[in-house]
């Protein structure tokens, strides 16, 4: 970057075409980024939704589906971020000078959609957590009830207590 002064003596910079280059691939790879992240939760947020049916239906193996794949999301997401964080960083430090590149408006608007997909996700998670533990309840609940049910399969049988004859008389 070089420095000049202009005739009233005023300092004024100017950026070589190497440093708006770089400064402008942060940006798109910032904006890139961003996008993907707010993606990632868009889809997050659409398996939340299709797992707080599963979890409602009651069916096991569907819900261990879909905890895979919230797994996989999340992890993509903790991955994104961790690259985005170095790039915040250096798009901030590019737009506190005076470059093109600090213009740009597109940004804090991508930032302010990936909070709101971020809060929703963590209000829809929460939700289904507790769904989960009240689904989770119930079947304790259910077992337990089986477990003290005499004549539940597997249980034992009523006839247990019963007085019966141990002997009997072949001979007649």
């Amino acid at each position: 970057m070089a420095v000049m002064t202009d005739e009233v003596g005023t300092v004024t910079s100017e950026i070589d075409s190497a440093e708006l280059a770089q400064r402008v691939a942060v940006l798109k790879r910032f904006k890139t980024l961003l996008s993907q992240q707010r993606d990632r939760f868009k889809s997050y947020l659409e398996l939340l939704d299709k797992q707080q049916g599963v979890i409602e239906s009651g069916s096991a193996e569907d819900l261990l589906t879909y905890v895979e794949i919230e797994e996989k999301i999340v992890a993509d997401i903790f991955s994104i971020q961790k690259v985005i964080d170095p790039l915040e960083e250096m798009y901030y430090s590019v737009k506190h000078t005076d470059s093109p590149v600090s213009s740009n408006e597109e940004v804090p608007s991508l930032k302010a959609s990936l909070e709101k997909l971020k809060s929703e996700a963590v209000i829809r998670s929460t939700k289904n957590k507790e769904l989960l533990s009240k689904r989770m309840l119930e079947l304790r609940q259910e077992i337990k009830t089986l477990r003290n049910n005499p004549y539940a399969a597997g249980g034992k049988s009523a006839f247990v207590n019963s007085n019966t004859a141990s002997l009997i008389d072949l001979k007649g």
